[in-house]
């Protein structure tokens, strides 16, 4: 972001002059603009194994119980970082608290670099995300599991993959997979299977497929089935 140019100086000159010297200063914040976005591009190093995308870590707290619009939600998200290849992510990763030593109401996001982790984002908004519930204990492994598999590009959806989120609570923590297309069943199926199979989930665990447009209109909420899935979750997903 450009910093606005202080306004302080001589104000006495004539319209041609001031409308010429606000062109000039347009077109320098633009260069700037453009210069820095040059300076951001993310690219892999000499010899480094490049990903198929570029993905972009994000941190997200808030205090529970006090309602969030989608305003404040986004400025509370916080950018850790972008990278290209697998060395970047793992200098990344290596030094980033686990999902399990996080305490209070956080969440770790990793999305591609380009897609912000809210619903209303372009690339998110007609689709959906797979949610687990897992009880206190296995969220770093599942979610190492899981990013190491998004990264990898194992579930095989061309580019319906959005991102992935860990959300820490105080009773249990949740994983979550996001991508494009809710409507597109053949691939929510396959994304499905996938997860049961790189997390090592047992056949009978509770998942749920959640679109976008129903965690818009019922935010922080998944219905009278949540107490549900806390009861039959935490007894049968005993993984160690």
């Amino acid at each position: 972001m450009s910093l606005k140019d202080d306004d302080s100086g001589d104000h006495d000159q004539n319209e041609e002059n001031s409308t010429q010297k606000d062109g000039e200063k347009e077109k320098t914040e633009r260069d700037k603009s453009q210069s820095s976005s040059k300076r951001k591009a993310v690219v892999p190093g000499p010899a480094e194994h490049p990903l198929q995308y570029n993905y972009t870590f994000w941190y997200s707290r808030r205090t529970p119980g006090r309602p969030t619009s989608s305003q404040s939600y986004e400025q509370n998200i916080k950018q850790i970082g972008t990278f290209a290849s697998v060395e970047q992510f793992w200098r990344f990763y290596s030094h980033m608290v686990r999902p399990g030593d996080l305490t209070g109401h956080s969440d770790f996001h990793l999305f591609k670099e380009g897609i912000k982790p809210m619903w209303e984002d372009d690339a998110n908004k007609n689709g959906g995300k797979w949610i687990i519930r897992l009880r206190k204990g296995l969220a770093s492994r599942c979610w190492e599991n899981l990013i190491l598999a998004m990264l990898g590009e194992q579930f095989m959806v061309g580019e319906e993959i959005c991102g992935a989120v860990v959300s820490v609570r105080f009773q249990e923590d949740i994983i979550s997979i996001w991508n494009k297309t809710a409507s597109d069943q053949a691939t929510t199926a396959r994304i499905r299977d996938t997860l049961r199979r790189v997390l090592n989930l047992p056949p009978n665990t509770i998942m749920e497929y959640k679109t976008h447009t129903d965690s818009i209109k019922m935010p922080g909420r998944l219905g009278p089935q949540r107490l549900l899935f806390q009861n039959l979750w935490k007894p049968r997903l005993n993984v160690p």
